[in-house]
């Protein structure tokens, strides 16, 4: 189960492999990983039961922090905090 701290975090660090890391927001975050799972042939079997798609990834976020696309390729993402400078 993932920290009730996490929760309080609207911003995450999205990774892909050969790509350079991205700052996201929670909704942006959600939807990145939906177009991950849209381009799945086959869901993960704890994520089969879902609704849709969107349902689907708002669980990976709630619960998880990668997911396997396919044998030896995987996303990640993790919240984060961005606090503004001091000037």
């Amino acid at each position: 189960m993932s920290n009730p701290i996490i929760r309080d975090c609207d911003n995450y660090l999205v990774m892909e492999p050969c790509k350079n890391e991205q700052f996201l927001t929670e909704e942006e975050t959600i939807q990145w990983i939906e177009q991950w799972l849209k381009k799945m042939t086959r869901l993960p079997e704890d994520l089969q039961t879902e609704v849709s798609t969107r349902s689907a990834a708002e669980r990976l976020l709630d619960t998880s922090c990668d997911l396997e696309i396919k044998p030896g390729f995987k996303v990640e993402w993790f919240a984060i905090r961005l606090t503004p400078e001091n000037s």
